[in-house]
């Protein structure tokens, strides 16, 4: 069933263009409304049925573990006997995020194809894969759809922002090729939001310095088995500071297209 799949999230980057924010945390953990990224990320796929999480750890892992260790004891009333053996009785439950969270330690230093392979051993069937960095009102439902319809390997999920990402050839919703970060960019770009079969695993290695956005996705597009889905909508990654602050006022004005659940 679908909303079964895994949904693997790269948690493990360095962020060195938000140095002032990543000192102490890694990416996925600077906040947003008071929220970390990462939890906006969740509640996205959540928000679709999709809460079965892998989240590949690397810089600072440390800080994504207590967040999730402490997430009860932070985000619901309890009341503690303390004593020998102290007791929690933990309230509101029904206001906690019912997920199901796999933290893996990939790596301080690896790079996006290795942290991938690295976790494949908790993956079973199709799954889905996106970054810890951006937000998006992409359709899961239709996303996971339009993967089905084709048959292919894998579906890129292609938007339209600025050039400094890796721009994609398309023919008939078929990649043709996958190039990261060209000097000058005018189609589709890579927006994250995969749908995988486990297929596309033999394309990766525990090699710590395979980028999974250029040889792995080049010799998918170039077997003919990357299919893009295009999304129109709202689309933002946090790679600066000025996207960070974007995020920040979109969300404080009450104006942020990525969150489709109710509170």
């Amino acid at each position: 069933m679908a909303k079964s799949m895994k949904v693997v999230i790269l948690c493990g980057g360095l962020g060195t263009r938000l140095r002032e924010e990543t000192e102490y945390r890694p990416k996925p953990m600077i906040e947003i409304g008071g929220r970390p990224m990462l939890w906006h990320i969740m509640k996205m796929y959540g928000h679709h049925g999709f809460a079965d999480f892998v989240l590949c750890l690397g810089y600072k892992g440390q800080v994504i573990r207590e967040f999730f260790l402490d997430y009860h004891a932070m985000n619901a009333d309890f009341t503690i006997q303390l004593g020998v053996k102290p007791k929690v009785a933990y309230y509101d439950r029904d206001a906690i995020e019912k997920w199901r969270v796999t933290l893996a330690e990939t790596g301080a230093e690896t790079m996006t194809g290795a942290r991938l392979a690295r976790v494949a051993k908790y993956l079973r069937g199709t799954f889905l894969l996106t970054y810890g960095d951006g937000v998006s009102d992409v359709n899961i439902h239709d996303l996971v759809a339009f993967h089905r319809s084709h048959g292919k390997l894998v579906t890129v999920t292609g938007v339209r922002p600025p050039s400094r990402f890796g721009e994609m050839d398309i023919k008939d919703n078929r990649v043709i090729s996958f190039n990261e970060k060209p000097q000058v960019s005018q189609g589709l770009i890579n927006g994250g939001f995969f749908v995988m079969e486990p297929g596309f695993l033999r394309y990766l290695s525990d090699d710590p310095g395979l980028v999974l956005e250029q040889e792995p996705l080049r010799r998918c597009a170039q077997d003919g088995q990357l299919m893009i889905y295009r999304h129109d909508g709202f689309w933002q990654p946090m790679d600066t500071f000025r996207e960070y602050e974007l995020l920040n006022r979109l969300w404080t004005a009450g104006e942020a297209p990525w969150k489709t659940w109710k509170d």
